[in-house]
């Protein structure tokens, strides 16, 4: 069930267009922790059931929905949301980078990464 609630929190701020980040400071946690809330990796408490679906507008009751997508995921569709959740985690690390010098060697960095596929 945590994943079931995890994923709806997920797929919830995902539908508003919002970040780990954004969502993250909204709900008073780091985007470490929402991260692990969203994969399941933590279960969320009933109080913070409560201010997640404030923060992103939805019923409590949508959290708790499975969906057939979800009780049929596969190896595949968990690499896939490891993989989204590396990238979050990379603009939101680049965004917190001040130096233009660090910047440039992380854009580098990206674009050689990027050639390799």
């Amino acid at each position: 069930m945590d994943r079931v609630v995890g994923e709806n929190l997920r797929q919830a701020r995902l539908r508003r267009g919002q970040t780990l980040a954004e969502v993250s400071e909204a709900m008073g946690v780091s985007h470490q922790q929402l991260q692990k809330y969203e994969t399941g990796a933590n279960r969320l408490s009933a109080g913070m059931i409560d201010r997640a679906s404030t923060v992103l507008g939805v019923p409590i009751a949508s959290l708790f929905k499975r969906s057939g997508a979800l009780q049929t995921e596969g190896r595949a569709d968990k690499a896939a949301r490891r993989r989204d959740a590396l990238r979050e985690e990379a603009g939101w690390l680049l965004a917190r980078t001040e130096s233009e010098a660090d910047l440039k060697q992380m854009v580098a960095v990206l674009r050689a990464l990027a050639r390799k596929d």
